[in-house]
């Protein structure tokens, strides 16, 4: 038995039409290849299974079988089939897909298959590869051949979604914000610029996670970008925040006070840390270092006080651009002396929006440079996802925490 457009040698090649052959071919099976081998028994068997099964959505779409006196002036009818590859264990299968003439049939099966192609696209554009990585890794796997335009337009589609997310609602109420900036190449105005992406990580009053937002920066990175930053949150739902935790960013104190006037802001011990040893020499930084830490380290604020005059006593003459970093900033520096260890120890240091900006640069270090900023959002929207997934726990201790800051902010708890 014969098709309009197969030859006799394609068809016994790829279809088997009874048991009786099926046994015949099995008896002429010599060895490994002829089995599972890419034009072995079980790679033909796959192709016949998948066109009888599209041929039975047809004849469901149609509703009459083929040849059948139903079909007679339905308005529709078979078209033939055109030739679709198929990646299977054994190698690429060519099957014959059916087409009705009114071209309205779309099967499931396939639908299933290129909505499978469509999520590892996203998948893989979520772990930070190229369109060209994930094309070769498409062909590689699945035989199919996706033009990077193809590719773009599939991770396009979660732009609505990227758009609802930094647009939705937030808790009312956030024990903890910690903000930091990334950088990222963006291509602007014909030229490749560094640029900062501003996030927030909350922690909500239940202990949970999550990132809040990410604000491109445009040139505006003083009080008034981060007034906009600080008022989109409260627009959408914010009214208090307990700690802010900051790495010494220009203008947000002033900021977010003149939206949440109550908030006590913590500045980043650790990249204060960073930024007043640039003014110490390699010979003495150990020694710098160790008079330091007794004032960081200090069990109260009045004890820190304290030796941070010693440390200008021993250190002043010397490196006092050093000592000044410190004594200009000590407000914000030394609120963490406010609050018990637990807490302390959580809002010291941007550390833990630090730690997902690691895992954003493990995903963004492939590219050379983002064309658009949309491009960069996607890709930081769709790391985020995949990131967070993660976060399902509360930070540990959290009962506690959460027994401390109700003392602490008993004034402003039943907002």
């Amino acid at each position: 038995m014969t098709h309009q457009h197969d030859t006799n040698e394609e068809n016994n090649k790829r279809h088997m039409q009874d048991p009786e052959e099926l046994a015949n071919e099995l008896a002429k099976a010599k060895s490994i290849d002829d089995f599972y081998g890419k034009d072995g028994i079980f790679a033909r068997l796959f192709s016949k299974t998948i066109e009888q099964m599209l041929e039975g959505e047809l004849t469901e779409e149609l509703g009459y079988d083929r040849y059948e006196a139903e079909g007679r002036n339905s308005g529709n009818s078979r078209n033939g089939h055109y030739t679709r590859k198929m990646r299977t264990s054994s190698g690429d299968s060519e099957i014959k897909v059916p087409r009705d003439r009114n071209g309205e049939f779309q099967s499931e099966l396939l639908k299933k298959n290129s909505n499978e192609i469509e999520e590892k696209v996203i998948a893989m554009y979520a772990k930070g590869n190229s369109a060209r990585d994930i094309q070769d890794i498409l062909q590689e796997l699945y035989g199919i051949d996706v033009s990077p335009d193809t590719i773009s337009k599939i991770t396009d589609k979660v732009w609505p979604l990227v758009e609802a997310w930094q647009n939705r609602p937030l808790a009312k109420v956030y024990a903890i914000l910690f903000l930091d900036a990334l950088h990222i190449k963006l291509k602007q105005n014909g030229k490749v610029e560094n640029v900062a992406v501003y996030n927030v990580l909350g922690v909500d009053l239940e202990g949970h996670r999550e990132i809040l937002g990410h604000w491109i920066g445009e040139g505006g990175e003083g009080a008034n970008f981060w007034l906009s930053v600080i008022t989109d949150l409260q627009n959408r739902g914010v009214q208090d925040v307990f700690i802010a935790a900051v790495d010494g960013l220009t203008g947000f104190s002033d900021a977010i006070h003149s939206v949440f006037p109550k908030t006590r802001v913590q500045r980043c011990i650790i990249h204060q840390i960073r930024y007043s040893l640039k003014y110490v020499t390699w010979r003495d930084r150990k020694a710098f270092v160790s008079d330091l830490k007794t004032v960081y380290k200090a069990a109260t604020r009045e004890e820190a006080e304290v030796n941070l005059i010693r440390l200008e006593e021993a250190w002043g003459d010397k490196y006092g651009a050093a000592v000044r970093s410190w004594q200009n900033n000590w407000e914000e520096l030394s609120t963490f002396f406010e609050f018990p260890q637990e807490i302390r120890r959580l809002i010291y240091t941007t550390n833990s929006v630090e730690g997902y900006h690691r895992q954003l640069r493990k995903v963004i270090k492939n590219k050379s440079s983002f064309p658009t900023p949309q491009a960069a959002r996607k890709l930081l929207y769709l790391a985020t996802l995949d990131i967070t997934k993660k976060w399902t726990m509360p930070i540990w201790n959290w009962p506690l925490i959460l027994n401390q800051l109700a003392i602490r902010f008993e004034d402003r708890w039943s907002v």
